[in-house]
């Protein structure tokens, strides 16, 4: 559970208040937002409400926070703190606020909801108040002291629910409304663009920070580095890539899907040439260039077994030249056990030369079973940083490992309930709206699970190189496979789930299809077929129940 915060990294007045919502944020579910340090002013004054906690069906709540230690005397609340002794006001700068508020809304021309259900409270959190605690404008339950901060969600959610003689709680749609009113959520598409370029750039800062790990392997020829989903292992992949590179050595960069091998190609040519490796792409076209004839898509014995038989046979008749000092393999994963032989025999030294995995099994999506024959260092990755914390607590149960989620806040995933049979017309419907909306065509893919969509089918019947060319282009959004996006994402993704071809892999399937959103995961499907692939937190998940 995270809720929402506005603005994402707000200027705390005190340390108090940063105790207070960083102790509150984890506590709320996804649809909640938390608005931090709202300015409001009138021709009377000029106040600042330190926090308002907006949350669908339950109301609005503006709390005064006060840090030191707070105390009633003589009707005369005090705070003392760091040699200051002072007269202070919560009650009456809560209930002030909650009322400005309440005024701002009703003058606002995009607000159409009337009077929301407003309370206002006062929250100490580094002071203890007796159970016992009575004062005529606070009672106990509109207070929330040092005790009560594990229970903070908790008690604002009891204290909004007691309130009598008071409006219906907001919508999940009129707390949208409320945060545009306050915050200008709904922008134009130039400001999208900009704000997901800023997201971006700040998921590759963090994945950035990843080197420190290669930086401790160095000196390691053999390691499987393991992360689940948003970890940053691809970037990782290509950055000792990239590395060794530079150092002068021989280098293959492969996986097995197609789609990410062109995403690693288009990546490496941004790279200056004398960091480019050597080779970039498909396990399988490595052998293709050596002279091994290629087989059709349908012949799984040929890319089974044929290809990567035929690939050790011809490395040992390569000069040495032209095999390699270092293989770098991304989604590793996806490879069958009779490929590793190819992969060793493609090195100068089968013995000592070096190998660097990247693997997720959660994402063994393909019928085949295998692992690295030789050994190699285990490495994990315990960080998500690519996801919003709401995307990646989606598919957190399904993950390998238990991850912390580094991505930030962003919006409540979608869900849009439908049968298995209506999921790609739901999705087509949901990727129009989010057209509509202002998200560019570039940030977009819509994905299934069983059958394809429609147009990937059309798109594919010109070949793969150019159905593969249009993830690329900008004019229309991506159709495609959760089996041939692994690897990838898009800032936004429509996820149709229309069923599963086998659904002893499903699982992974899903895994794979709710994890490949950055920014923005709309689900269409049915959520009892989910609960049966995906388990009970997955769904909970979806419908936003915690």
């Amino acid at each position: 559970m995270t809720a929402r915060r506005f603005p994402e990294t707000p200027v705390f007045a005190s340390p108090a208040e940063r105790l207070f919502v960083e102790a509150l944020q984890d506590h709320l579910p996804d649809d909640v937002v938390l608005i931090c340090g709202q300015r409001f002013s009138d021709r009377n004054e000029d106040r600042e409400a330190d926090v308002i906690v907006a949350w669908p069906g339950v109301g609005v709540a503006v709390i005064e926070v006060k840090g030191g230690s707070v105390h009633l005397r003589d009707g005369e609340w005090r705070q003392v703190g760091g040699g200051i002794d002072k007269v202070i006001h919560p009650v009456d700068q809560a209930r002030t606020c909650k009322y400005l508020l309440r005024g701002y809304l009703d003058k606002h021309h995009r607000w159409s909801a009337g009077n929301p259900r407003l309370g206002h409270m006062v929250a100490l959190p580094t002071t203890t108040v007796p159970d016992d605690f009575r004062a005529s404008d606070l009672p106990r339950w509109m207070l929330i002291d040092k005790a009560d901060l594990p229970y903070a969600a908790s008690r604002i959610g009891t204290a909004l629910r007691k309130l009598v003689d008071v409006p219906e709680p907001p919508t999940a749609a009129d707390v949208e409304a409320l945060v545009d009113c306050l915050t200008g959520a709904t922008i134009p598409q130039q400001d999208l663009v900009a704000d997901l370029a800023e997201r971006e750039a700040a998921c590759d800062l963090l994945t950035r920070d990843q080197a420190r790990v290669l930086d401790f392997l160095a000196l390691q020829n053999r390691v499987e580095i393991r992360g689940g989903a948003g970890s940053g292992k691809t970037w990782l992949a290509i950055e000792k890539a990239r590395r060794l590179a530079n150092e002068g050595k021989r280098v293959a960069l492969m996986c097995y899907s197609r789609g990410l091998a062109e995403f690693l190609t288009r990546r490496v040519g941004t790279l200056r040439h004398r960091e480019r490796p050597a080779y970039v792409g498909t396990f399988h076209n490595l052998g293709i260039g050596w002279g091994v004839p290629a087989g059709s898509d349908d012949d799984s014995r040929y890319w089974e077994e044929l290809l990567p038989a035929e690939m050790v046979a011809l490395a040992g008749q390569l000069p040495v030249d032209q095999r390699f000092d270092a293989i770098v393999i991304d989604e590793a994963q996806d490879f069958a056990e009779s490929w590793w032989s190819a992969v060793l025999a493609a090195l100068k030294d089968p013995d000592e030369g070096l190998l660097y995995v990247f693997a997720d099994e959660g994402q063994r999506v393909f019928a085949r079973q295998g692992r690295p024959t030789v050994d190699l260092i285990p490495i994990p990755l315990t960080e998500n940083l690519r996801n919003t914390k709401q995307i990646a607590g989606t598919f957190s149960s399904l993950a390998p490992a238990q991850m912390k989620m580094r991505g930030g806040a962003g919006v409540p995933v979608r869900f849009i309930q439908c049968a298995s049979q209506d999921a790609v017309n739901a999705a087509d419907d949901a990727a129009e709206g989010l057209l509509e909306e202002g998200w560019p065509t570039e940030s977009l893919a819509l994905l299934t699970t069983y059958s394809r969509h429609p147009v990937q089918v059309e798109r594919q019947a010109e070949g793969q190189d150019a159905y593969w060319a249009s993830y690329w282009e900008n004019e229309d959004l991506f159709y495609g496979h959760v089996l041939g996006f692994k690897g990838l994402e898009r800032p936004a993704i429509v996820l149709a789930v229309n069923g599963f071809r086998h659904e002893e892999r499903a699982r992974e399937m899903l895994y794979v299809g709710l994890s490949r959103a950055r920014d923005l995961l709309v689900v269409c499907g049915d959520l009892e077929l989910i609960r049966r692939v995906g388990g009970e937190a997955v769904a909970q998940r979806l419908v936003g129940r915690r």
